[in-house]
């Protein structure tokens, strides 16, 4: 398919693009930054009520729900606005430990309404503010189980999510746009510069999504799959590694997402992003959405799907069904997983340890040491975080990653509200499900205790 078709067939919606199936379905995003402006007065206007009441906000989300509100956070420069997006019980509890109840808003964030991370979060809150409706506030489809939850509770305030628009395409919708203007971000000049983008896209000559799309695809055809994405401020990366792995990692092809890797050497390619202020982000949003749509028609596949994600969480739920403590004892080593590797493969870290502070101190001297004694591009990532973004590569990409899932001492059981577990056996049960499920995908996988790194 040349340029122009390519192009003028993603306007008009066109499924054959790329595999004739429901691809139409979940084009939503093109529209998406004229579409939010019409809400952006009542996004304001509630905003402006907590302005005397509340002196933090705690988004509760994963994947597309948390990546896009956590590179906003970071790059304003916020922080009274928290992304809680792990279910490790030290880093649950240093939060709570951080904030005053009273005059803190909790923003449970979930497309399908459903994801057991957000709910849990949502209900562990929900008891500890002594069940205040007027604290909480929901971004979710129309007619999820969240939406039905919310109203039943009373919450504060309901943002209906649009259902042709997945979660790693929801930067530029509610689940980007809310965050942003509780963040005191002026979302309308986001919105301005993603419209600007959006309509330099629609051009055959000169469109930066299509160039930038083209680019991965024919580097892919090269045999270059590693994307390289320059370190930003605010760790742009984070949130695109999840729209390049989702979107293009499976059928056992894909790209790989690797932020901060040296673009120079065989299997890579480099990807800048375009971020000379903070605002720019809105332009960068649709510019890599559209960019990816294009290189899913190279790689011949559906870029909006993510037919592999769910197995984890089946096998998380099988382990948690048993009533036991998932026993994570080590096995294997970082050595013997680099005795495996071959021409085109990359090293993926795992880790299921609490995020930040110690963690970062420990991780990054492995992730340097196992990337000069390879040669290998290393990408990293936090449980369960992970597993709503790059998990979809993991499992459904091509077979060229080395997998070392890393653990640390969770500290004491934290109860979830409801639940016959608690938050402890929650984080352990997705590690060994996770673990359990690259093994079946025949992955090589090991494991490590973190004291032992």
């Amino acid at each position: 398919m040349n340029r122009e078709r390519l192009i003028e067939g993603i306007w008009e919606r066109d499924p054959a693009v790329w595999t004739g199936s429901d691809e139409a379905r979940w084009l939503g995003w093109l529209d998406e930054p004229l579409h939010i402006q019409e809400q952006l007065g009542e996004i304001v206007r509630f905003a402006e009520t907590l302005r005397e009441e509340v002196d933090d906000v705690v988004l509760c989300g994963m994947g597309g729900s948390s990546l896009a509100p956590e590179v906003l956070r970071r790059t304003f420069d916020v922080d009274w606005f928290h992304v809680l997006d792990t279910t490790h019980p030290r880093a649950i509890r240093a939060l709570e430990e951080k904030l005053d109840l009273e005059r803190t808003l909790f923003v449970s964030s979930s497309k399908s309404g459903t994801t057991l991370e957000t709910r849990s979060h949502t209900d562990y809150f929900w008891e500890k503010t002594r069940k205040r409706g007027d604290r909480f506030a929901a971004i979710t489809d129309p007619g999820s189980e969240l939406e039905h939850l919310a109203r039943e509770r009373g919450f504060r305030a309901v943002f209906a999510g649009e259902p042709s628009i997945g979660g790693r395409y929801s930067a530029l919708s509610l689940f980007g746009i809310v965050p942003a203007v509780l963040m005191g971000a002026d979302a309308s000049r986001l919105l301005e510069r993603a419209q600007e983008m959006r309509e330099t896209c629609r051009s055959g000559e000169g469109n930066p999504g299509y160039e930038l799309g083209s680019r991965f695809g024919e580097g892919w055809r090269d045999g270059r799959d590693k994307i390289c994405i320059a370190e930003t401020p605010g760790g742009f990366g984070l949130w695109v590694e999840q729209l390049i792995a989702e979107s293009t990692g499976k059928q056992g092809k894909g790209l790989v997402p690797a932020p901060g890797e040296w673009p120079d050497g065989a299997h890579r390619q480099a990807a800048e992003p375009d971020l000379p202020d903070p605002y720019a982000l809105g332009a960068e949003f649709f510019r890599w959405e559209f960019a990816i749509a294009v290189a899913g028609a190279y790689l011949e596949i559906n870029p909006f799907d993510q037919p592999d994600v769910q197995a984890a969480k089946d096998k998380t739920n099988e382990v948690l069904a048993t009533g036991k403590e998932p026993e994570l004892e080590p096995e294997g080593s970082v050595d013997e997983l680099l005795a495996q590797a071959k021409d085109g493969d990359y090293f993926c870290i795992q880790a299921f340890v609490e995020p930040g502070g110690d963690a970062a101190a420990k991780l990054d001297p492995l992730i340097a040491d196992i990337r000069r004694r390879s040669g290998l591009v290393v990408t990293h990532g936090y449980g369960p975080r992970y597993m709503h973004s790059t998990g979809q590569l993991h499992k459904g990409g091509p077979n060229t990653g080395l997998f070392l899932q890393v653990v640390d001492d969770q500290g004491d059981e934290l109860p979830i509200p409801g639940k016959p577990f608690g938050f402890r056996r929650l984080i352990r049960a997705q590690a060994a499900g996770d673990f359990e499920t690259l093994r079946e995908r025949g992955r090589r996988v090991a494991r490590v205790r973190m004291e032992d790194v």
